[in-house]
């Protein structure tokens, strides 16, 4: 059979694949082979449809892509498998070339793109925001825990631990945590709080002791106490300005005084 100079050199038409996840050549299109085996592309096409009528190959699904002058040509999309059946069918001998000519494709497709200096650059930047960012979020978090430390201690009120909050309202905590479930009022004439259901043993919990009031028949009162998870979670609430505050409120947190003292 006759060959032109085009039997194994790089083909015009690279081989497409699939996703990037799967990094690797699948098909070859019928106009690479037939330039491959130096056939006209209309008789490895007829080839193709023949071994597809016997069985030996499934049909290829068609595909379009451009020749060496431009011009927009259907071809089919062969598998690697019935790629080597196609060209054992046309032109054994070139059995070897096609063996090289997958190896090429597959590793055009291994190889990853060399970046550009501006994306060079921009991946440098966006690397160094997401340190920065890091920093400042370990160091906010550093702070929250340090200042944790120095206002919460075992046996608290949800009153006390608010105390060292600055710009909180103290006198409308209470009320705040009957709106979030955290506290009931149990007196229809005052307030008695306890801890509800919500809460309890998770955010507060409860200290009982037995009042004996003068003349009067003793009875348990009950006080709620913070938890250390319920510091957390209220301390929480109030860097995101969810607690009541006094109208007076210089609008700086706890720690941001402790920054500002310490400066």
């Amino acid at each position: 059979m006759h060959t032109s100079n085009t039997d194994v050199q790089a083909l015009k038409n690279p081989a497409p694949h699939f996703s990037n996840h799967e990094n690797v050549a699948r098909t070859m299109s019928s106009q690479e082979i037939a330039d491959l085996v130096g056939s006209r592309h209309d008789k490895v096409k007829q080839s193709i449809e023949r071994l597809a009528e016997r069985g030996a190959i499934q049909l290829p699904p068609m595909g379009v892509v451009r020749n060496h002058l431009g011009q927009s040509v259907s071809v089919f999309q062969v598998s690697k498998r019935d790629s080597f059946i196609v060209v054992a069918q046309l032109s054994p001998e070139f059995t070897a070339a096609l063996v090289d000519r997958w190896q090429e494709l597959e590793q055009q497709v291994a190889q990853p793109r060399e970046l550009s200096t501006l994306e060079i650059l921009q991946l440098a930047l966006e690397s160094e925001k997401a340190r920065v960012l890091l920093t400042i979020q370990v160091d906010q978090q550093a702070t929250k825990i340090h200042s944790l430390e120095n206002l919460f201690k075992e046996g608290m009120t949800h009153t006390q631990f608010c105390k060292g909050l600055n710009g909180v309202n103290v006198m409308q905590v209470g009320k705040y945590l009957e709106g979030r479930s955290w506290l009931y009022n149990e007196s229809k004439s005052g307030t008695r709080h306890r801890v509800g259901s919500y809460a309890r043993d998770k955010y507060m919990t409860e200290h009982q002791h037995e009042v004996t009031p003068h003349g009067k028949e003793p009875f348990v009162s009950y006080t709620p106490v913070l938890l250390k998870k319920g510091a957390v979670r209220l301390y929480d609430l109030y860097l995101a300005g969810e607690l009541p505050m006094k109208k007076t409120w210089d609008g700086l947190f706890t720690h941001d005084k402790a920054l500002r003292g310490a400066a």
